[in-house]
């Protein structure tokens, strides 16, 4: 029966990252569902979480590797030569990844907390507490590993294309961790289905935990000076990399505008992000109803207008699949406002709202989005009241209830 569960887990800071957002969510609801909980997290800062014991793991400061890792970097700054390619062809991982892992490893030794589940939780590529659990093998029989996106970056599917130096480095690392933890966990069933076909052991140990649904409550309930809530607001939030270009949404707003003079008057697209890729195409888009921040914000401020605007946008990479759930596909959710899915035919957010909803494109079908968005503005115009998402199966999908199941699933098949 599991009642004590160990998080290790990057960082607990929501403004670092969406990843961080999703783990912290999936912490909070992991102690409402009832479960008694010790977070070892490797956050750079002290921060505290509400009513939950947590342990900021100490960084290791007096070892060679640390010596190494600051040396590459004071190297690579003072001679503008970057040694970190060279060195993870070579070792798989840099010397910081090393000494993290050493860090919290050791910490990991040291606790005295007798889990019944260890559960790594990580973020973008990092997965250090995966590595340093996988270096534990007395915690295998009670280990979970998260798996929030695919990994190695090889395993991304098109458009995605990156190789990492010292890729059959990390490969080998997650065969191993396909092997010797005793459950996975993935964010999507997409997802699942796409990893194992490359790692068949994910098949048979994985279960899926969406992101999850945290009642967070907004401390500052003013809006920005650029946001007026009485318009038509379209809003995408979220960081647009390469692979995930805003283009075809443009475009297919200012043709909006084109067809319906009137709106001109009355609605507004927001893009709240780092966009750093893009910057130059988003220079052409310099109208007072495009409202575009190229970089990032509070995640209170990004809450509260989420649950503000008319209209949530969640805009993919455009491809043949995205195996991805958002992080922040549960806050569309709780905002129960209309979401307008710019994504590929097969991606977990469609398979999720389901395949005849209305409000979905490809992500560069210029015209088609023009029309849905024309189709929205007009609801809007009639009441805003109808453009309420209103879709309890998701909510209860992504709430403390069904994480209870999940858990209760598991204690079953133990």
């Amino acid at each position: 029966m599991i009642k004590k569960i160990l998080i290790v887990v990057d960082s607990i800071n929501i403004d670092d990252s969406s990843g961080s957002k999703a783990n912290v969510a999936l912490i909070n609801n992991l102690h409402e569902a009832g479960f008694e909980l010790l977070v070892y997290h490797y956050t750079r800062r002290n921060i505290n979480l509400k009513k939950i014991n947590t342990f900021k793991i100490p960084e290791i400061k007096y070892s060679f590797l640390y010596f190494l890792s600051r040396f590459q970097r004071v190297f690579s700054r003072n001679f503008k030569v970057n040694l970190a390619p060279f060195f993870e062809k070579r070792f798989g991982f840099s010397f910081t990844f090393f000494n993290d892992i050493k860090s919290i490893s050791s910490a990991l030794k040291k606790q005295s907390f007798d889990p019944d589940l260890v559960l790594t939780l990580s973020k973008g590529a990092s997965f250090r507490p995966h590595y340093a659990v996988l270096k534990l093998p007395q915690l295998h029989k009670k280990w979970m590993a998260y798996i929030h996106d695919p990994y190695p970056f090889h395993y991304y599917p098109r458009p995605y294309n990156w190789v990492e130096p010292g890729y059959d480095f990390k490969e080998f690392f997650f065969q191993e961790l396909s092997q010797k933890a005793n459950y996975t966990a993935f964010p999507s069933q997409l997802l699942k289905e796409w990893m194992s076909s490359y790692f068949p052991e994910f098949s048979k140990t994985g279960i899926i935990i969406p992101h999850q649904n945290e009642k967070y409550e907004v401390q500052n309930t003013d809006f920005p000076s650029y946001f007026d809530a009485s318009q038509f607001n379209l809003m995408h939030a979220g960081n647009l990399m390469k692979q995930r270009s805003p283009e075809g949404l443009l475009k297919g707003f200012t043709l909006f505008l084109e067809n319906n003079p009137s709106a001109k008057n009355d609605a507004k697209l927001i893009l709240l992000g780092d966009a750093s890729y893009h910057s130059e195409m988003l220079k052409q888009y310099n109208i007072s109803q495009i409202y575009i921040h190229n970089g990032n914000k509070a995640f209170d401020e990004v809450y509260h207008l989420q649950k503000n605007v008319s209209v949530n946008i969640i805009l993919e990479a455009k491809g043949e699949i995205s195996p991805f759930l958002p992080a922040k596909f549960p806050h569309c959710v709780e905002a129960d406002k209309t979401i307008l899915s710019l994504a590929p035919y097969y991606s977990e957010t469609r398979r999720l709202l389901g395949g005849g909803y209305s409000f979905w494109s490809e992500v560069d079908d210029v015209n088609k989005i023009a029309q849905l968005i024309e189709k929205l503005y007009q609801v809007w115009k009639q009441n805003p009241d109808n453009l309420l998402l209103n879709r309890k199966d998701l909510e209860s999908y992504v709430s403390v209830a069904h994480l209870k199941e999940i858990m209760s699933i598991l204690n079953n098949n133990e």
